[in-house]
């Protein structure tokens, strides 16, 4: 038997096909690049003034005088006013 006569069919040569051309498979490539990006952080102060009460101690002193005999009694009292010494200031 003739390699060609298969199944009593005579022997065909198909002609060379033309080449079928798909859509493109697209495949990504990406590349990944450092960018600045500037990120501005606004910072306010607020300057508070407090008063704070802060004692000041002032001494008042008030001189007597007494007149004293030799026995002990007192005889007579003589006061003054009260008076502020400002070089006796305790801070």
């Amino acid at each position: 038997m003739h390699p060609c006569h298969h199944h009593q069919h005579p022997c065909f040569n198909c002609p060379p096909a033309d080449p079928v051309f798909t859509d493109p498979t697209v495949i990504v490539q990406d590349f990944y690049y450092p960018q600045i990006v500037p990120i501005v952080h606004t910072i306010k102060v607020v300057k508070r003034h407090h008063c704070c009460p802060v004692p000041k101690h002032i001494y008042n002193y008030v001189t007597t005088d007494e007149n004293v005999e030799v026995s002990g009694h007192t005889r007579s009292v003589k006061k003054q006013g009260a008076q502020i010494s400002k070089s006796r200031t305790k801070r």
